[in-house]
């Protein structure tokens, strides 16, 4: 089962494409990394994804057909924004009861025995909580829906080397334990080269590379994540400016 397909995807603002021509299938039980320079895409192809945005061509489907933002794909996705969107002035209790009001499914005690091992107090207030812990319980709330995909967007952008680890570790051990399939967006390529087993490269658009991550190694004679990534995008853009 693919987790996402895309065929022939593109979203458009004004004149301005922001992605096109997007084709992939991302297999179940996979942490995928999604990659690419600012402006390349990713974010567009994850609101995509997740229902959050309607495709100006072709067609998006997620969880094995499913449509992207139908009921029954809502209901098997859980999605964590760049910028770990949480209501500031509420307690951390206030958002666990908040989020199982909104949610079909959502495993209660699980959430607050993860929270309790972080060591982020329920009387705590969300806007007061460290950067590190806004993710954490932002990751929490999402996990805790018990997704059948789990799509994180720059999800450690503004982490520190640290606080960056243990919530990559974290999504990690959900994918190893329960089965959760992950689609992650980062520019933190260390990080994910830990983690990631199938990799999908964006530029200017358009879907560049897509596999998995051993065989694209393999096949372009690099020894990391990093510098398959690094290397396809400045080849990709001097094959473009050359024309």
């Amino acid at each position: 089962m693919n987790v996402v397909e895309a065929s022939g995807l593109g979203k458009r603002y004004g004149r301005t494409w922001a992605l096109r021509e997007c084709t992939l299938e991302i297999p179940a039980g996979r942490v995928a990394a999604l990659v690419g320079p600012n402006g390349a895409g990713k974010s567009t192809l994850l609101n995509l994804a997740v229902g959050l945005s309607v495709p100006s061509a072709g067609a998006v489907t997620v969880l094995g057909g499913r449509p992207a933002g139908s009921p029954a794909a809502l209901d098997g996705i859980a999605f964590v924004a760049q910028d770990t969107p949480l209501y500031k002035n509420l307690s951390v209790a206030d958002m666990i009861y908040v989020t199982r009001s909104l949610n079909r499914r959502f495993d209660q005690p699980y959430a607050r025995a993860r929270l309790d091992d972080l060591g982020i107090p329920l009387t705590r207030k969300a806007g007061k909580l460290s950067g590190g812990q806004q993710a954490q319980l932002a990751l929490t709330l999402a996990l805790a829906r018990r997704p059948r995909l789990l799509v994180l967007d720059e999800p450690v952008a503004m982490l520190d080397p640290v606080a960056r680890h243990d919530f990559m570790a974290t999504v990690l051990a959900a994918a190893s334990a329960d089965g959760v399939s992950v689609l992650l967006s980062s520019h933190v390529l260390t990080e994910l080269e830990r983690v990631a087993g199938y990799l999908i490269l964006l530029s200017r658009g358009q879907v560049r590379l897509a596999g998995e991550v051993g065989d694209l190694l393999a096949a372009h004679g690099q020894a990391s994540l990093e510098q398959l990534a690094l290397g396809y995008l400045r080849e990709t853009q001097t094959s473009e400016v050359t024309r």
